[in-house]
């Protein structure tokens, strides 16, 4: 519940929420309908969908959080980001190190780790501790197998997506964000079962490289989700 964060007489200019936004959205509308900010018909309610985020859409919302209200009331901007880009990131950097009064800004994005860590330390970020469990035990399992049945894994995993689309990292269930978590899990196993072991040479660490990267280009448009797992399939080495 991200509202346990939120104070309703001490609200803070900006939040950064990690999640998914069809589950995230509905509880900020209720939120504001507690405080008393309307959410239909409200010229100073504001909320904007982006699958990527640009330098344009930047200087868009700054200079249109830059103007006055049309009350003296509360100005909330409501955002989901799929993907943002790094120059946009940096062109908002200012905006939200120096709060505008009575304006509230709350950005949904499905991970903060592709945030740049400047911009992230300027909200009140609100992130749920995923529980990992499951797909630990599914990444443990994946450490053991050999290539030919991790390739039917990540088969399974990815159903027929291969393709980035808007809500490859939006809804909750798109394998895409399945593949996602994976990888999360999957380094943390790795990194407990790695560094535990005495004899070990940088040379070993490719295969975190491997994790890293393909997590980063899971992210980008016209990236191939099969590929790129396939490459941590064949890199991750048997413990």
């Amino acid at each position: 519940m991200i509202t346990e964060h939120l104070d309703k007489n001490n609200l803070h200019h900006a939040y950064l929420i990690e999640g998914m936004h069809n589950e995230i959205i509905p509880e900020i509308f209720k939120f504001m309908k507690e405080i008393k900010v309307k959410t239909i018909g409200n010229p100073d309610f504001c909320h904007m969908s982006f699958n990527s985020f640009t330098v344009e859409d930047a200087r868009n919302l700054k200079s249109k959080s830059s103007e006055r209200g049309f009350s003296s009331e509360k100005k909330v901007y409501v955002i989901s980001i799929n993907n943002f880009l790094s120059e946009a990131q940096n062109t908002l950097l200012k905006m939200f190190e120096e709060p505008i009064e009575h304006t509230h800004f709350f950005l949904i994005v499905p991970d903060v780790n592709s945030l740049l860590k400047t911009l992230v330390s300027r909200f009140y970020l609100i992130s749920p501790k995923f529980d990992l469990g499951e797909k630990t035990k599914e990444a443990e399992k994946f450490i053991l197998m050999p290539i030919k049945d991790r390739i039917s894994f990540l088969k399974d995993l990815l159903a027929e997506e291969d393709e980035y689309d808007e809500f490859s990292l939006v809804n909750a269930n798109t394998p895409r964000l399945k593949a996602l978590n994976f990888l999360n899990a999957l380094e943390i196993t790795l990194h407990n079962k790695y560094f535990k072991i005495e004899t070990k040479t940088i040379e070993n660490l490719t295969f975190f490289n491997q994790i890293f990267k393909a997590r980063e280009f899971l992210r980008m448009p016209g990236s191939s989700a099969k590929s790129l797992m396939e490459s941590v399939a064949l890199s991750v080495p048997n413990f």
